[in-house]
């Protein structure tokens, strides 16, 4: 029988706070409690988050949170502490792991400091059983990743993108067309009432035979016909289910792909496709992916649309998992391991396949920071 254990979860990596109570038993995983407190109202004027604004939020927000998630979950007995390090907007990621730190420092928990892009690898994992290893298409805000996951920190990358992520071309178009913010959802709306076929957009990369994304030629040439072309509130439409149907033919092609790649080099009878972050929660991309995987043998999975967006109960889950390794491997110096994750630092950046990041960057000139995700 699996040890139970008990993890409180914090996120704080861009514009929601977020507290999570998640506990994993012989039964299974449960969500004890989940709290979320958005500042969309606050960002929505500047048409985009502004880091200064998220951080102060963060601040004024993340001590009520936890009481209200621990108050939600029973005040469980809590076994360790996870908190997101990176990467993100590093003034709040901070904040959150800055009160991770005196919340275990003060009940001499172990922090877990957890990887933002693995929260949402392993998010489908909240809800079902996902047996290692699979293929997952980490299409959020800020990326777009195709990966191999092996195990718990153990990732290679197929792809990823080259310069704007799914999200970002969804938001900045949006903004363009003075759809408002957050943009994806709203475009998506939009979308629903126009005609995919009637604006001609590029395709990326085409001489290109790997699994890398491009959007920025795509975002390019809609902001073009927006201010050419988009005279009516049906012109706005259909140039939304244009943009719509281009992202998701895109994100199809490099999946499958990258499924061919992930047979080759995995002998699973029925792998399993995992789609997650917050692009997964637009249903043109989900049916247009769930239909690539059962055309080619793969179970399509991903997390509740709850759980597609930033949250932290992905986060607790991911600590959670890392510390049962450790667990079952034995912690043989447990006042190494608090006092090691009372050092760990806010990173801006934080690959998940860093060893592939650092050999081949995508953006080969680094800067101060290391390699881009």
């Amino acid at each position: 029988m699996d040890q139970t254990l008990t993890v409180l979860g914090i996120e704080s990596s861009c514009d929601e706070t977020a507290v999570a109570v998640v506990r994993r038993s012989a039964a299974g995983v449960e969500v004890l409690s989940s709290v979320i407190h958005s500042q969309v109202v606050k960002h929505a004027e500047y048409g985009g988050v502004v880091p200064e604004i998220a951080a102060r939020s963060h601040v004024e927000t993340i001590d009520d949170l936890a009481q209200r998630a621990l108050n939600d979950a029973g005040w469980p007995d809590i076994d360790a502490v996870a908190a997101t390090a990176g990467p993100g907007l590093i003034g709040g990621v901070m904040v959150g792991l800055s009160f991770a730190k005196g919340f275990a420092f003060a009940r001499d928990l172990p922090l877990i400091p957890v990887n933002h892009l693995e929260g949402h690898a392993l998010s489908a994992r909240l809800t079902e059983e996902v047996p290692f290893p699979f293929l997952l298409l980490l299409v959020s805000g800020g990326h777009c990743q195709l990966l191999s996951v092996r195990d718990v920190g153990d990732y290679e990358r197929l792809g990823t993108t080259i310069d704007d992520a799914a999200g970002e071309a969804f938001d900045k178009i949006a903004k363009v067309l003075g759809l408002g913010y957050p943009g994806g959802p709203a475009l998506e709306k939009a979308a629903a009432l126009g005609d995919a076929q009637r604006f001609i957009l590029p395709r990326a990369l085409l001489g290109r035979k790997d699994c890398d994304f491009s959007f920025s030629g795509l975002k390019t040439a809609a902001a073009t016909i927006a201010y050419e072309h988009v005279k009516t509130e049906q012109d706005r439409n259909d140039l939304c289910a244009s943009v719509q149907a281009a992202i998701a033919r895109q994100l199809v092609e490099r999946s499958g792909r990258a499924m061919k790649l992930f047979r080759e080099h995995n002998a699973v009878t029925e792998p399993a496709f995992v789609v997650a972050g917050g692009v997964a929660a637009n249903a043109t991309v989900r049916r247009e992916l769930q239909a690539l995987a059962a055309a080619h043998g793969f179970r399509f999975m991903a997390p509740p649309l709850k759980y597609c967006t930033d949250n932290a109960a992905m986060i607790a889950l991911a600590g959670l998992e890392h510390y049962a390794k450790l667990c079952k491997m034995g912690i043989e110096d447990r006042e190494s391991l608090i006092a090691e994750g009372l050092a760990a630092l806010a990173r801006p950046r934080w690959p998940l396949d860093e060893a592939r990041a650092q050999a081949e960057p995508v953006h080969k000139k680094q800067g101060r920071k290391g390699a881009k995700s």
